[in-house]
């Protein structure tokens, strides 16, 4: 199975066209003025939408700088849920974290990232996300019916998969950081 990435009706494609439109204008204004200077009137004047119409695609502020999130969540679990039949686990999780953190390592990357450094509220978000993704991501693992690990080694291996990234995207050399952390994770993976 895997996860539509256009949408495919006439609607469907209008609504995703008006969230990108939000998200990116939302993006531009948090770069150029400073998160914090920036509310969500200002976004949807920019954007030429009600402010309705920003809440209707995002819960909350912070949602905007974190537009691809149901994205990437849904990508985590597809590593697991879409992967070959006896294709081992760890390798699955590695390539869907190695692009993740490609697209997170991408040409203007680095503002968003001092931009979400700097920000209290963004950080606490971020962190709220990555615990709800481990936590989608355990919930695939623990649901294969390959894999009998316990619940325990399910949500900690998500866990580890899930701070890869962080460690991976903050490293110098991202692809050895990978090699190394991955190296680990499969030695864990497999006295679970």
């Amino acid at each position: 199975m895997t996860v539509p990435t256009t949408p495919t009706g006439r609607r469907e494609r209008k609504k995703a066209a008006t969230r990108q439109k939000i998200a990116d204008t939302a993006l531009r204004l948090f770069l150029e003025r400073g998160y914090d200077a920036v509310g969500i009137r200002d976004v949807a004047a920019e954007a030429d939408v009600a402010v309705t119409t920003v809440f209707s695609h995002f819960a909350s502020k912070e949602a905007l700088v974190f537009e691809q999130d149901q994205g990437f969540e849904q990508r985590l679990v597809q590593a697991v849920t879409g992967r070959a039949p006896h294709e081992p686990l760890v390798p699955a999780l590695r390539r869907e974290i190695e692009a993740l953190v490609r697209h997170c390592a991408g040409d203007g990357a680095a503002p968003v990232r001092r931009m979400i450094d700097a920000s209290p509220a963004l950080r606490e978000y971020e962190e709220s996300m990555t615990l709800r993704h481990a936590e989608s991501l355990a919930t695939a693992i623990a649901a294969d019916p390959g894999l009998s690990q316990s619940a325990t080694a399910c949500r900690t291996i998500a866990r580890f998969a899930i701070d890869a990234y962080a460690l991976a995207r903050e490293a110098a050399d991202p692809e050895a950081a990978l090699d190394e952390i991955f190296r680990m994770i499969e030695a864990a993976w497999a006295v679970a």
